[in-house]
């Protein structure tokens, strides 16, 4: 597991220093630990936390991380228990950006439903993009897709 990587303010991380935790360790803690540690409302600390759980998952970074944040997700249980598709994923995150996305994010999406679905599996974001392509050449894409791309925004 690699260091994940938080948007942490400098009394956040001073306070981490103090308390002798590492960043690796932060998804070891409770909302509530973390909140008390932090000195920060819960809200930020569950944010902080969701966002370190995610990144714990072999190749989701903190872009992806935020992503998932970003629909409503703070665990992977709650992916679970929201049975989306990773599909349905990435095309709520396209409306919610108002653009469409790198196909690698639907990629992660995916991996991330898989992760939520069978937490042990050593699976990265490519081992999804066969399924993505075949899905999306019998599927294609709603017709309310954002016309513009990722990179123009």
């Amino acid at each position: 597991m690699s260091t994940p990587k938080l948007p942490l303010t400098d009394d956040e991380r001073k306070r981490l220093r103090q308390a002798k935790i590492k960043l690796i360790d932060v998804t070891g803690f409770t909302t509530d630990e973390l909140s008390a540690t932090l000195n920060v409302p819960k809200d930020r600390a569950n944010h902080l936390l969701a966002l370190a759980k995610f990144q714990a998952v072999p190749s989701i970074g903190p872009s992806l991380a935020n992503n998932l944040v970003e629909l409503g997700f703070y665990s992977l249980e709650q992916i679970k228990s929201g049975g989306e598709s990773g599909a349905q994923l990435v095309e709520r995150l396209e409306r919610l950006h108002g653009v469409w996305m790198d196909p690698c994010v639907e990629d992660v999406m995916r991996l991330a439903v898989h992760h939520a679905n069978d937490p042990g599996s050593d699976k990265q974001w490519w081992d999804f993009t066969a399924d993505r392509k075949a899905y999306r050449k019998q599927y294609g894409y709603p017709a309310d897709r954002p016309s513009v791309p990722w990179h123009q925004e």
